[in-house]
């Protein structure tokens, strides 16, 4: 997940057993069937299935990103790969992952000891055999789904028109512009992408035909508001509710729908609005006729379809049209990296080879064919040819570095499968990156950058000889072992890193699940339940033997202090994030920041991603910014007034985890020790303790389940207590006339006045709310399930014969309406006479248990699809929503909110971890500040955008000046007198010295000095209650000072030298 500014992505709604259907009037679902037709078709093409069961479990954070349609549309594509050296094998990894129906490889080549920089599918024993061969079945097994073939021999244009998408990553432009003419004007057009990585250089062009259908060009969820008013007026004004600002935009197709008294609107039309505003839009349409609004309504965006039209890759080459950027300090590069590869093309295509790496000759040659390409470039013509660049192009041309190849690789298979689905904008249609900062400030020599006859000859092409040896040599702390640690540890086996005297220490706590296989590809179906960290390092270590990694699984934190110690981090040359919590990624901010370490940090979500560097005194910390809270839903909309399933989920979550979680754990307390339980309910005496209390006394006196039948009969209560006699108590309370004290309409948007359900044995949902409580009540009490549970007419037939008294609303029952509360609970004068009483039915209702009695508490687990949790939840919430006249939902979306799950998909993953370790070969060349980059990229835009980071907030105070990276190390076992007088010589007057969460000494206070004349360390063992372990030579306080002129500094953590 990104590790800050984020933003929600959700993928498409659709029935878990069937694809969706197109309705009257839904434009993204008619073109997603015009979709459909264009890759579907003759000439050998795969027809899109039209019902395909997809495996929940093992793609559902893709799902989350694409949607069912879109996976539905994957499985049916058939794509070819051409060029199996590293950005090849990238590209292959992340389609097959995805799930296409069948990926064919093809490469007539064999594999040099130089691939194995950036192959990871190569090893030293492949050298000599045909590379696709030599990767296919490892390349199997990503996928047991998708049908992967080989291909050695030339291609054809009848080959190629078996497939919907093909790659070209080692082609001539000849070769691409012969090919793609083809595919271009194949009935339906064939995708064609030619990619292409020289060192740090990259290039990609993309030519999808004439006419392109994009059904969602960004895969966000189409915005929505909650009508407030709408004016009889020509044109009308609508104006929403301050709930959530819109998000439209001008020129949007929006919808109407529940709209009361202005009924013309909701007849499934989009109209056009303008002058959008934060709450409100102007509607291009005459209503003076119609009726007059009275309440109610949402309105949503309509998401269009755009048809792109591609150019030939002959027709582009000469009239590229606009660059997409990625550096926009580097705005006037992407026209003469186009002229680059087009003098690498005509250099190879002249002299049978790459240019040597570190040759001047070869390099002026490549100039000089640059030059004259230039000067027939006509209106393409560059004014000025930056030599220096070109020189650089040319010496690491033959390279293929993995960093970029995994870029590239993210990139590129992402644009396969929007050429498969139409799901986001394609890349139009040339894209070029350079990263020129990674590389040594001066032109390598011939003798730095010739081949060793190693594996790592093409990277030294690029880099030289010394900077491949810090490398090997490199200290690493890889923090999380799952999809980006699978990554980076890929990459810098690849890379060398910790490959000689170095060494790599990767720490995870988890375990692996089917869910991480869709795009944590270094595990398979038989490593499920394994140590990630352990499991991820062995795979390592398979693509580079030399690799020296030690998994560790240990949670990063406080309580690990003591393995993560001071020795540790003070021996580390780097440390890599591949964590998917802000908490934990603070916190090794900290240690980092502390230690003055390098950090590289990146995360994702869906097809976004961001990386961040962190480097000692050149640039702020991670935690020098931070997001702002989620915004979180009133407690009152949760329990009383929702109007989204969002709000709906979250109460069934909440609700899920009092009956199965909290409840039970708190009986255990209870019967593991009654009378310290009921002295500290007596204590408290107060609403929390009652409640509690009331839950304890049902689940193990007045409702005690012993048959699964009584489970049934529980389950049945909760629905009429959830869905009906609230619902009547509520609408009692307030009916749906009742005003504010204002006058106002008390059920005005966004409240949305809710119906008691009537429940019937014929009704699925009911009988899945029923079945799934019962059997989770019953597992609580430790009851067998019976089969007959799952039989829908069995169940049915015992729920009828339970009979429930009818529900009587009650008046002066107080609900609670303030946005502001934060407990529901009423307090009352007599709580505590009613915990005594309730103390009383305990203790004689428990009598009777037998000994050792437990209940089992159920946490909330929503990757297991057989313990019925999501089930439940998915009931708790679309009952609810069933309430409100709220949509409702399937399990999978369900799980997605309610699960919190984060949207994620390998290509995102990919880029993100070869930005990281382009940057990781400037930590090891001393780079200055500009040299870094910072980068946000979404590649369903495509958008990137790269900056130079941000630079640390510095303080001066005289002649001392200090960042956040500083800390104040003073040597000796000092009083606190001699501490006071360290910061009075600077000129600053210390009046608060603390140290962990106890003051050691104020100003302030005249007992503290008594202690002046004492050990610092002394106070801080005896007031701090520090504990300092043998090895550590020091120990940290928190200093508050002034100056001269009363004004407080924020100095640094000073750390004393005591031993």
């Amino acid at each position: 997940m990104l590790p800050k500014k984020r933003t929600a992505a959700t993928g498409e709604e659709g029935s878990s057993k069937q694809s969706k259907r197109v309705r009257p009037g839904d434009s993204s679902a008619l073109a997603a069937q015009q979709c459909d037709l264009v890759m579907g078709g003759d000439g050998g093409t795969a027809a899109v299935p039209s019902d395909v069961e997809i495996d929940e479990d093992l793609h559902s954070r893709q799902l989350a990103v694409y949607g069912r349609e879109t996976m539905r549309r994957l499985f049916g594509a058939n794509v070819l790969v051409s060029g199996l050296q590293g950005l090849g094998v990238e590209i292959a990894k992340n389609v097959i992952l995805a799930g296409v129906k069948s990926v064919t490889i093809h490469d007539s080549g064999t594999v040099e000891l130089w691939d194995l920089s950036s192959q990871f599918y190569f090893s030293e024993a492949d050298v000599g055999k045909n590379r696709a061969f030599a990767c296919v079945d490892k390349l199997k097994e990503l996928n047991n789904a998708v049908n992967i073939s080989v291909l050695t021999t030339e291609l054809t244009e009848e080959i190629l028109s078996n497939y919907q998408v093909v790659v070209f990553t080692d082609s001539s432009l000849e070769e691409g512009i012969r090919f793609n003419n083809f595919c271009h004007n194949h009935s339906p057009p064939i995708a064609f992408i030619k990619a292409d990585i020289r060192g740090i250089f990259g290039s990609v062009f993309c030519d999808f035909g004439p006419d392109f259908t994009v059904v969602d060009v960004d895969g966000e969820e189409p915005h929505t508001g909650i009508i407030a008013s709408i004016s009889n007026d020509n044109p009308a004004v609508v104006c929403c509710v301050d709930d959530e600002r819109l998000e439209f935009q001008d020129g949007d197709l929006v919808l109407f729908n529940e709209v009361k008294g202005m009924v013309e609107l909701n007849d499934g039309r989009p109209r056009k609005i303008k002058n959008a505003r934060p709450y409100s839009f102007t509607l291009e349409e005459d209503t003076t006729g119609y009726c007059a609004y009275e309440a109610g309504g949402i309105v949503t965006q309509v998401k269009q379809p755009k048809v792109l039209n591609f150019k030939t890759l002959e027709e582009a080459i000469q009239n590229p049209g606009d660059f997409l950027l990625s550096d926009f300090s580097k705005f006037d590069r992407p026209p003469l990296l186009h002229l680059a590869f087009r003098a690498l093309d005509a250099f190879c295509a002249q002299e049978g080879r790459f240019p040597a790496p570190g040759s001047g000759e070869d390099a002026q040659a490549l100039i000089a064919i640059a030059k004259r390409l230039n000067d027939s470039a006509g209106d393409q013509k560059l004014d000025n040819i930056d030599e220096s660049i070109l020189t650089k192009f040319a010496s690491g041309s033959k390279a293929v570095l993995n960093p970029m190849a995994a870029m590239f690789g993210g990139i590129v298979g992402q644009e396969v499968l929007k050429a498969c689905s139409g799901k986001f904008h394609p890349l139009f249609q040339f894209f070029y990156f350079d990263s020129l900062e990674s590389v040594p400030s001066e032109p390598l020599s011939a003798e730095d950058a010739a081949p060793t006859g190693g594996r790592y000859d093409a990277q030294i092409a690029v880099f030289g000889r010394q900077v491949q040896q810090k490398l090997e040599n490199a200290k690493v702390f890889v923090v999380g072992a799952g999809a980006l640690g699978c990554e980076f540890l890929k990459n810098l086996a690849l890379m060398g890193v910790a490959c000689g005297s170095g060494k790599l220490t990767v720490t995870d706590d988890d375990v692996i699940e089917k869910s991480n296989l869709s795009r944590q590809f270094l595990f398979r179906d038989w490593n499920i339940g394994q140590a990630k960290s352990t499991v991820a390092s062995t795979a390592a270590l398979s693509i580079n033997s030399s690799l020296n990694a030690e998994a560790l699984q240990n949670r990063i934190s406080q309580d690990t202090e003591n393995i993560f110690d001071d020795v540790f981090w003070g021996g580390l040359d780097v440390v890599i994030n591949a964590l998917d919590n802000v908490k934990a990624r603070l916190y090794v901010d900290s240690r980092a920041v502390y230690f003055q370490k390098p950090l590289l940090e990146s995360g994702t979500l869906g097809p976004k991603c961001n990386t961040q560097m962190v480097i000692p005194h050149l640039t702020e910390n991670y935690g020098a910014s931070r997001d702002p809270p989620e915004k979180q839903a009133p407690m009152c909309t949760l329990h009383s007034f929702p109007h989204n399933i969002d709000h709906c989920l979250t109460w069934a979550r909440s609700e899920f985890e009092g009956l199965l979680e909290k409840t039970p754990s708190e009986a255990n307390a209870f019967l593991s020790n009654p009378q310290e339980y009921k002295s500290s309910a007596r204590s408290a005496g107060d609403a929390l303790s009652r409640e509690m209390l009331e839950r304890i006394v049902e689940c193990l006196v007045m409702e005690r389940c012993h048959t699964f039948e009584d489970c049934i009969v529980w389950a049945r209560k909760r629905f009429e207590d959830y869905f009906v006699n609230r619902v009547k108590q509520l609408t009692y309370t307030f009916p749906e006339d009742s005003t504010t004290s204002s006058g106002a309409r008390f059920w005005s948007a966004p409240k949305r006045f809710p119906r008691a359900l009537q429940f019937s044995s014929t009704d699925p949902s009911h009988l899945s709310f029923v079945a799934s409580a019962a059997i989770l009540r019953a597992e609580t009490y430790g009851i067998p399930r019976p089969v007959w549970v799952l039989d829908p007419k069995q169940l049915g037939e015992v729920v009828d014969k339970i009979n429930l008294p009818e529900f009587k609303p009650k008046q002066g029952v107080k609900i609670v309406t303030d946005e502001k509360a934060t407990n529901l609970t009423a307090s009352s004068l007599d709580d505590a006479a009613v915990i005594d009483q309730l103390i009383s039915t305990l203790d004689d209702g428990t009598k009777s248990l037998p000994t050792g009695f437990r209940l089992v508490p159920i946490q909330f687990e929503k990757d297991d699809d057989t313990n019925y949790h999501m089930e439940l939840i998915a009931a708790l919430a679309n009952m609810r929503a069933r309430n409100y006249e709220i949509p409702e939902v399937d399990k999978l979306k369900a799980k997605f909110i309610a699960g919190k799950i984060i949207p994620a998909i390998a290509t995102t993953t990919a880029l993100a971890t070869g930005l990281v370790c382009l940057e990781l070969y400037k930590v090891f060349q001393d780079k200055g500040v500009e040299d870094y980059r910072n980068t946000f990229a979404n590649l369903a835009l495509p958008l990137f955008s790269m900056a130079e980071p941000v630079p640390p907030k510095s303080f001066k105070h005289g002649e001392l000046a200090w960042s956040i990276w500083d800390r104040w190390v003073i040597q000796g076992d000092l009083t606190l007198t001699e501490l006071l007088e360290w910061f009075q010589a600077k000129g600053l007057t210390a009046y608060s010295i603390s140290c962990g969460q106890s003051l050691l000494y104020n100003s302030l206070f005249p007992r503290h000095k008594e202690r002046l004349g004492r050990k610092v360390s002394e106070l801080a063992k005896e007031v701090a209650k520090l504990d300092i372990p043998p090895n550590r030579k020091h120990f940290d306080v928190i200093v508050a000072c002034e100056d001269d002129e009363g004004e407080d500094w924020d100095v640094p953590l000073v750390s004393i030298c005591f031993r």
